[in-house]
Formats: C-alpha cells, sequence, structure tokens
C-alpha cells in the first residue's frame, strides 16, 4: 500500500491520529519482527483502537534484524548505516528511497522554505557514506549545485554565492575546527552574510564533549549568528525534527514525539517530565513509524521538545545530539 500522498499533506491532529491508527495496522500485517514483538507482549494487535494503545518497537531492533513492513524480503533500494562510535550498527533496509527523498524535502521545507533559496556546505568528514544524512546532504547539494552546494573540509574552502542564503551543516568537532583555522577566519566575513549554522550531533569522539549551551556560544561567536540550529535524526527513521534557536525541537506534521516513563516503559508522561523518546514517524511506513529509542527528552508543549542526552548503558549514537 502506497501511503505517500496521505503521509505527507497531514494538515490536522485528526489526520495524524487517523493515518497512524491505519499505518499501525498495515504494519502489524506485514511487518513480521514488529507483529512478533507484539506477540511476546501478549498484546492482542485488532485491539488497539486508539493511538494512545500502540507499543513502540526498541530501536535496538534494527541491529539485530531486518525490520520493514512488505509482504515479502525486499532487495533494498539502500541501506542507511548508523555512524555510531561502538558497539553494533544499526541498518535501515530502504525499499523505496523515493519515501526519504519527500520526507528530507518536504520536512527541511516545512521549517526553512525553499531548497533552492540556499548554497549548502556539508562539513561532515565523521559521517559514514552510507548514512542517512550524507543521503541528504548529497540530495540538496545535486539539487543546488548551480549554488555552489558542495562538501567541504579545511582544505577546500568554497566560494560563497552572492545572492544566496549559506546553509552550513557540520558536526560540533568539524564546526570547532573549521572555527581554528586561521584561514577560514580570514578568507570568510560571516557578518555580511545571512547564514545558518546547523550542528547535526556531538564530537563524535573526536574531541572532549561539552554541554550544548557552551558549544553554541562557541559557534555563534565563531560565525557572527544570533542563534545555532540543530537536526535531531537518525538512522531507523526517514524524518528529522529540527530547532532553531536553544535546543527546542519541533516536527513535520507527519512526526510525533512521546516521552516514555523511565520505570515503565509502556507509560508515557506529561509535558516538563524526563524519560525516553518514543516517535511516530508515518514516513516509515515500509520499515516500522512506531520508534522506541535510547534518547532522553522531555516535552515543553504538544510541539515543542527537548533532546537531554542518552539512556544508561546506551552507545552514542553517531547522529544524535551530544551527550550530556
Amino acid at each position: 500500500m502506497n501511503f505517500n500522498k496521505k503521509i505527507f499533506s497531514i494538515s490536522s491532529k485528526k489526520e495524524f491520529l487517523s493515518l497512524s491508527l491505519e499505518i499501525f495496522n498495515y504494519q502489524i500485517k506485514n511487518n513480521k519482527i514488529y507483529k512478533n514483538y507484539l506477540q511476546l507482549l501478549k498484546i492482542k494487535p485488532y485491539c488497539i483502537k486508539k493511538i494512545s494503545d500502540i507499543p513502540f518497537l526498541p530501536i535496538s531492533f534494527f541491529k539485530t534484524h531486518r525490520v520493514y513492513s512488505l509482504p515479502k524480503d525486499i532487495i533494498p533500494e539502500v541501506v542507511f548505516e548508523s555512524t555510531g562510535t561502538t558497539g553494533i550498527k544499526s541498518r535501515h533496509y530502504i525499499a523505496d528511497s523515493i519515501i526519504y527523498i519527500n520526507s528530507i524535502c518536504k520536512g527541511f521545507e516545512y521549517f526553512y522554505g525553499s531548497i533552492e533559496n540556499f548554497q549548502f556546505l556539508a562539513l561532515l568528514p565523521s559521517y559514514r557514506k552510507d548514512s542517512s544524512l550524507i543521503f541528504m546532504l548529497k540530495y540538496f547539494i545535486q539539487k543546488t549545485c548551480k549554488n555552489g552546494s558542495t562538501f567541504i573540509d579545511n582544505e577546500n574552502l568554497p566560494i560563497l554565492h552572492n545572492e544566496k542564503n549559506i546553509f552550513i551543516f557540520g558536526s560540533s568537532f568539524s564546526l570547532l575546527d573549521f572555527l581554528n583555522q586561521k584561514k577560514n577566519k580570514n578568507s570568510f566575513d560571516f557578518k555580511k552574510r545571512k547564514v545558518i549554522i546547523m550542528e547535526t550531533g556531538g564530537m563524535k569522539g573526536k574531541k572532549k564533549e561539552i554541554i550544548r549551551e557552551e558549544l553554541h556560544c562557541i559557534l555563534k561567536k565563531g560565525f557572527c549568528v544570533k542563534n545555532i540550529h540543530s537536526e535531531y535524526g537518525m538512522t531507523e527513521l526517514l524524518s528529522q525534527a529540527y530547532s532553531k534557536k536553544n535546543g527546542i525541537f519541533r516536527c513535520p506534521p507527519w512526526m510525533k514525539i512521546y516521552i516514555r516513563d523511565p520505570e515503565d516503559p509502556f507509560l508515557h508522561i506529561d509535558n516538563h517530565k524526563i524519560g525516553g523518546i518514543d516517535i511516530i514517524d508515518l514516513s516509515n511506513y515500509l520499515s516500522c513509524s512506531f520508534i522506541s529509542t535510547n534518547d532522553l527528552g522531555k516535552k515543553i508543549n504538544e510541539e515543542e521538545f527537548e533532546v537531554l542526552g542518552r539512556m544508561d548503558s546506551s552507545d552514542i549514537r553517531g547522529c544524535s545530539m551530544m551527550t550530556f
């Protein structure tokens, strides 16, 4: 079944809830791993009539199983692999890359406007070539190559487009290294340009982790910007949440965050309480749309949330926020 049109045209909470149940019913029929997990929990899927009763699949299954929701085994178009610094890597088998392209484009443009308005510069030396973030940036760069979009490093500096906004994606350590290069400071005058700096994660084992406030203070001063933006995404999902300032994230209309009780993984808790992050990502309908992550967070309100680090005994995720 193709849910694409419905997913990316959601315009109300009612539509989201209705489609979530529809996709849940599709996945319990076609996702063997998810179905078996519910059976182990002794949950009768067809008795679930409201979204609050839907169980979330632990994200660790992406390390040990092929998680997909199709009637038969697939030959994936692409396989995304996590860039975590330790442990077994997660793999996301993508049956239809067009779904991911729709999600990254529509999600980005929901928050920032047309991709064509930007010159994208990607400073991501530590990421695997088969990571979902690299796929996304390659696509953005290809679509805006006429704007001078490109991958960069400290040895190959770009020519900045005079008429486009500059959008720089970078991991924390690569952005700091970029600022520490004296020639970079001499080459770019960011004060005269509209620049968005988006940090995509922590130090990746390259430097000592620092708190977000300290990192953002350094980056704001170095790049002469008022705010540092952040992206919250992961190998196991096809959508991203974005923060435009202060580490406060928002989701696109087809993605929703819940916070689960630290002591009871099947209970979601109220705003302003810290717990594990559960995610509904409807664009994940060909794998699993209901994922229980190892990240800690809290909801501020119905639309906004914070990511506060990793749960105990979890390995550091390459594409998540820094550890605190």
